[in-house]
């Protein structure tokens, strides 16, 4: 059975499948949300916001949640990203009544404690201080923010440390009730259950929420990059890595699925889903000139589907008898490569099966399905994952010849070099 999709008077937007391989269900909600929608002064804010969603509401303490949701052998969670935030249950069919309940309850009626306010900010600092010690999110951070300089994606999703240490309660309950309203949400429910069912129970729960007018964000579009920018970064450690972020399209611009299967040529195919496990990137042009010669210890590429233009990197850990620039150099001749000749058909091939099978790892489980539902919904509709692997097939070895001409040229790269105290790299 296909997945359908409704909607609630109050803008409640409903996807629904049926999965009865077993009596499994799981239940998303997803809220059109995230570091995008955050200016200076409450960076960080969403990624609060989902913090306190775990503190309770007057019906569902936190502690007696979490028990309930236990009990019945469930797992629940959330996560924060640039363009949305999403929670989700996944548990036996028979106990999917509690996931509905417990999120109706939490999209209207979380607390907000003082105290627990408090103590997330003691947690969320923690978090920063954490990454903080990571050379990699040192340095992507400093090159996010040179790649944008107009538009929100310039900062993390954990948000600045000055702006953690100063938002407080009123902050956060704003960006609560302004963003966690039915018609800013997109909820999923994937497994076994009968679709009258299950939408008659989302009508009782979720259909009394009150209506409210979507949320208007403002979001300045990055003005087109002039010319390559370069950031230098200095911390601990003895291993120096290189980041080369380059603007790119949207999930929905007609480049993307040919960047798809540029990315799977040249680092190995990314995965969008949060549950995606990696695949082997030895068989990509960068695998064999970075480690297979000896400059590199490790590498990666990284594509994201976003609503807004985002970015496209490839970061490598140099190793300590090699240079930064002797790296830079042997990236910098690949992605000339890429400019200047279109992939043979057996190399177009190869990367389209590996995205592919990428594809296919992060879409086996009822969990995995309602990711993509929502997911897909936020950047534009539920049948941009239904039409992935026919949108994967399109596309031609001119098409990533195309694309490569325009995204991987020097003027649209921001370039980083994170050097370590400890180096004794010249």
């Amino acid at each position: 059975m296909s997945a359908s999709k409704s909607r609630l008077d109050n803008g409640l937007t409903v996807i629904l499948h049926e999965v009865h391989t077993a009596p499994v269900a799981t239940f998303w909600v997803w809220y059109s949300v995230g570091s995008r929608h955050e200016h200076t002064g409450i960076t960080g804010s969403s990624h609060w916001v989902e913090h306190m969603q775990f503190k309770g509401t007057k019906q569902y303490p936190a502690d007696s949640a979490d028990s309930e949701i236990s009990r019945t052998g469930g797992v629940w969670n959330a996560m924060t990203w640039i363009d949305w935030t999403a929670y989700y249950e996944t548990m036996p069919a028979n106990k999917i009544d509690l996931a509905i309940k417990l999120e109706a309850d939490r999209m209207a009626n979380s607390l907000y404690e003082k105290e627990d306010v408090e103590s997330e900010r003691t947690v969320i600092i923690s978090e920063r201080q954490g990454s903080e010690n990571q050379p990699i999110f040192l340095l992507s951070e400093e090159t996010q923010a040179a790649a944008f300089r107009v538009h929100p994606y310039h900062h993390e999703v954990i948000g600045d440390k000055i702006d953690i240490e100063s938002m407080n309660r009123s902050d956060l309950y704003k960006h609560y009730r302004t963003f966690y309203t039915p018609g800013n949400a997109i909820v999923v429910a994937v497994g076994d259950f009968e679709t009258s069912q299950m939408s008659s129970k989302l009508e009782t729960h979720f259909g009394k929420i009150p209506k409210v007018d979507k949320p208007r964000v403002f979001i300045r579009n990055e003005p087109q990059q002039r010319g390559e920018r370069r950031v230098f970064v200095e911390g601990e450690g003895e291993t120096a890595y290189l980041q080369c972020v380059y603007h790119a399209p949207a999930a929905t611009d007609p480049d993307f699925f040919p960047m798809i299967v540029l990315d799977s040529i040249l680092s190995g195919a990314s995965s969008f889903n949060m549950f995606g496990s990696g695949i082997s990137n030895k068989t990509s042009r960068l695998y064999r000139a970075l480690i297979l010669k000896g400059l590199a210890a490790g590498f990666s590429g990284s594509l994201s589907a976003t609503v807004d233009p985002f970015l496209y990197s490839i970061t490598c850990a140099v190793r300590t008898d090699r240079s930064i620039e002797q790296v830079e150099t042997a990236l910098n001749e690949e992605i000339e490569h890429a400019i200047s000749h279109a992939p043979t058909e057996e190399e177009l091939s190869k990367a389209k099966k590996q995205a592919r099978a990428m594809f296919a790892y992060s879409s086996e489980s009822v969990t995995n399905l309602g990711f993509w539902y929502g997911f897909a919904e936020i950047l534009d509709d539920y049948t941009w994952f239904t039409k992935y692997i026919d949108k994967l097939e399109a596309v031609t070895s001119s098409d990533v010849h195309r694309v490569a001409q325009k995204i991987l040229v020097p003027r649209n790269r921001t370039t980083g070099h994170y050097i370590p105290n400890d180096s004794k790299i010249n």
